[in-house]
């Protein structure tokens, strides 16, 4: 069995799925996933659900959510053992599943392991990064409630895809594909104006691409941004990238 959560919650078993009806129980699922082989506190849940207001009947509803969920599992996967994917322990839930058959787990490993590697073997990463990149399915998390647990874990994960598409762009550009990832770069610019590491990957291809004007453009408009949004000038790699293409620094076509 496996718990998708890089786009709408999804729980595949063989060659069909486990639809979870409501978004409740969609954030049980998805907040056990976070944490899978681990305790997970009745309390946490409860939050997850309720927030600062629960219903005085939180804790026995959420028991009903529960057992609904296993009933669930049982029904459509026609298998009594899905029911234990969820088990009860002696202060809250565990699910009993493999970290690896969580999709956002596996994802996060791939990233992290590949981070060092972009810059010593380039080409080696870029399939193994635009398969980890394919697992997206949309918004992480994005029917699983607004829960604290479930709306921190959608931002960090968010903040990864972004990194492996950083490194992705790194990898694509060191193997020589300058010319392919200046309208990609542009694109994550625009819905992305304050991330400096994109706008020194841009100037960066632009200058490989012997538009050194146009990469300082691009760095004079994301400085602006940065004045006019946050009130800050941008950080020393943007600035340093700016130094290079201005000295012309023979490093920078390598």
């Amino acid at each position: 069995m496996l718990i998708e959560i890089l786009g709408p919650l999804r729980i595949r078993h063989g060659e069909g799925s486990v639809q979870v009806p409501g978004e409740k129980l969609r954030a049980i699922v998805a907040t056990l996933a976070l944490s899978p082989g681990a305790v997970v506190p009745g309390e946490k849940l409860l939050d997850e659900l309720w927030g600062e207001n629960p219903p005085r009947t939180a804790a026995n509803t959420l028991q009903g959510h529960i057992a609904r969920l296993r009933r669930t599992l049982v029904q459509q996967t026609r298998s009594p053992y899905a029911r234990e994917l969820i088990r009860t322990s002696s202060s809250g839930y565990i699910l009993d599943l493999d970290a690896e058959n969580i999709d956002a787990v596996r994802f996060t490993r791939i990233v992290e392991h590949l981070g060092s590697r972009v810059r010593t073997d380039p080409e080696a990463c870029i399939p193994q990064l635009t398969g980890a990149l394919r697992m997206w399915r949309g918004a992480a998390l994005s029917d699983a409630g607004q829960g604290i647990a479930c709306r921190t874990a959608a931002a960090h994960l968010e903040e990864m895809r972004l990194i492996a598409r950083e490194l992705l762009i790194e990898a694509r550009s060191a193997v020589g594909q300058h010319r392919e990832v200046v309208p990609e770069l542009e694109q994550l610019l625009t819905r992305y104006p304050l991330r400096e590491r994109f706008c020194e990957q841009l100037m960066l291809a632009l200058y490989r691409c012997g538009r050194q004007a146009d990469a300082i453009g691009a760095y004079h408009r994301v400085r602006r941004q940065l004045s006019d949004d946050l009130g800050l000038e941008p950080g020393p790699g943007m600035q340093a990238r700016l130094s290079e293409i201005l000295r012309q620094e023979p490093s920078l076509m390598a």
